[in-house]
């Protein structure tokens, strides 16, 4: 197993755009709100926690290979 150090930021970040992603797919699931606004809801929230993972992803990995780099020097 691959150990990784991350910044209290990092896990932050990753914990809400996974909220996010969970919220737009429970709006739409749920029937809180009419079909329309549940609809424009859940694909946005969705949408957002979908995009901003791959910038925090390729972040993440860039750090690593950089530190792999490093201790290679």
């Amino acid at each position: 197993m691959k150990e990784r150090k991350l910044k209290l930021s990092d896990v932050a970040l990753i914990a809400t755009t996974r909220g996010m992603l969970g919220a737009g797919i429970g709006l739409l699931l749920s029937g809180k709100l009419n079909k329309d606004q549940r609809r424009a809801a859940g694909w946005a929230l969705v949408a957002v926690g979908a995009v901003t993972t791959v910038p925090i992803l390729m972040n993440l990995l860039d750090r690593v290979d950089d530190s792999r780099k490093l201790r290679a020097a």
